[in-house]
């Protein structure tokens, strides 16, 4: 029936119908909750290239920054997630269950949610699911208002007491800091501060790790330790390009990278990176695209051929220029701001590609590597600004795409 022929039904039809294109949407909002899950254990970054899950709904679906959140929240509360290679069991396994079968709706489920996230972690398993249960028959009948009031009865239930408070005076300690290799190659600190150290260290990362404005209404979707840990890569750079700190032969620490001649023509092999080990090729591409990098290439007996100067690195005046142009990192759907962006060579350098402005483009860490590692691509458009073409199997037409969050066109 055409929407201009329901005049003709009866109105008990009518209101039939409408409950049972609810339940329909409701079952199709689960299934697609269903396929982001699976898309975000896979690796998010790598089938899309997006930094998270709600950059990936925001650019991908066209709605709100906070309807992104929203939804991602409950894909991954209501699905199992890979952390590290392990399966992590969802937060609401009742509630998807009753959203797969169209029962309960978003609002429902994020009111559920919400106090599930509160319950501490020392109630045992069979209580947490004995209270979902019960939030979860109450949403068949009940709306958001209902199930967060019977939400507080239940935490007053399941933790009376509140949280213990913590009386314990610090220790002095000895400072102690440990660089750490994991078996799966990622590296590492494990540290133990005194409390003036651990004081200072904070108050110079706090400023650093506070999320960045919102561009266009659309607000910072990096996690407080995502932040952290980009503030201190920026702490530890600026602090080891200061004058102020120890240096080499009167410059600031530079970090040397050696590789054979062959491997560096052939985009094949391993090079080695001072003070960490061997590392990849593309990981020494992506280290020389603009930083203190001094690239030293070996003959085939692992002799030293050239010790190459810091040419690949922009310039003051041509990192403002791209600030100006970029915004950000570039990519489609990032809003990472330039403090949290390096110059990337669209033209590889050792394809001959120059540093020069129409062969530059700002990128974030994360999305640097995806460009070095992965099918997309990057140009410079007839206009001057940067477009990505994804690979294939992301988008067969091939259509390019910019970054609207930061572009000022």
């Amino acid at each position: 029936m055409t929407r201009s022929e329901w005049w003709r039904v009866d109105t008990a039809t009518l209101h039939a119908r409408k409950q049972e294109l609810e339940v329909l949407k409701r079952r199709l909002d689960a299934e697609q909750n269903a396929i982001l899950a699976e898309i975000n254990n896979r690796g998010v970054r790598g089938c899309s290239g997006h930094a998270t899950l709600a950059a990936m709904i925001f650019e991908d679906f066209l709605v709100t920054d906070k309807e992104a959140g929203a939804r991602a929240d409950r894909v991954l509360a209501l699905y199992p997630g890979v952390v590290g290679g392990e399966v992590v069991p969802p937060l609401a396994p009742l509630t998807a269950d009753a959203a797969a079968e169209g029962a309960i709706g978003g609002s429902q489920i994020d009111a559920i949610i919400r106090v599930l996230a509160r319950i501490p972690s020392t109630v045992p398993e069979e209580e947490v699911r004995g209270g979902e249960k019960i939030l979860v028959d109450l949403a068949r009948r009940a709306g958001p208002r209902q199930i967060t009031r019977a939400g507080r009865r239940l935490l007053d239930e399941l933790d009376p007491d509140g949280k213990e408070p913590r009386n314990e005076d610090p220790k002095d300690v000895r400072p102690e800091l440990r660089f750490v290799k994991h078996r799966d190659g990622t590296l590492g600190l494990k540290a133990t501060l005194d409390l003036e150290t651990y004081a200072r260290l904070k108050s110079d990362l706090d400023p650093m790790a506070k999320p960045h404005k919102a561009i266009d209404g659309v607000r910072d979707s990096r996690t407080q330790d995502e932040r952290y840990g980009d503030a201190f890569t920026d702490y530890v750079r600026l602090k080891t390009t200061s004058r102020n700190l120890p240096g080499q032969a009167g410059e600031a620490t530079h970090i040397l990278v050696t590789m054979s001649y062959e491997d560096l023509i052939n985009d094949l092999g391993e090079a080695h990176l001072d003070l960490v080990g061997p590392i990849s090729a593309t990981d020494a591409r992506i280290l020389a695209c603009d930083a203190r990098v001094r690239p030293g290439v070996l003959g085939t007996a692992g002799e030293p051929l050239d010790i190459g100067r810091s040419k690949r690195t922009v310039s003051l005046a041509q990192k403002y220029a791209l600030t100006v142009r970029d915004g950000g990192c570039a990519f489609p759907g990032c809003d990472m701001p330039v403090p949290r962006c390096t110059a990337h060579h669209i033209v590889f350098w050792r394809h001959h590609g120059e540093t020069k402005i129409d062969n530059l483009v700002l990128l974030c860490t994360k999305h640097h590597r995806l460009i070095h590692r992965s099918e997309w691509t990057v140009a410079i458009a007839q206009d001057g600004l940067p477009e990505f073409t994804p690979p294939a199997y992301l988008d067969p037409t091939g259509q390019p795409r910019r970054n609207t969050m930061h572009l000022r066109t």
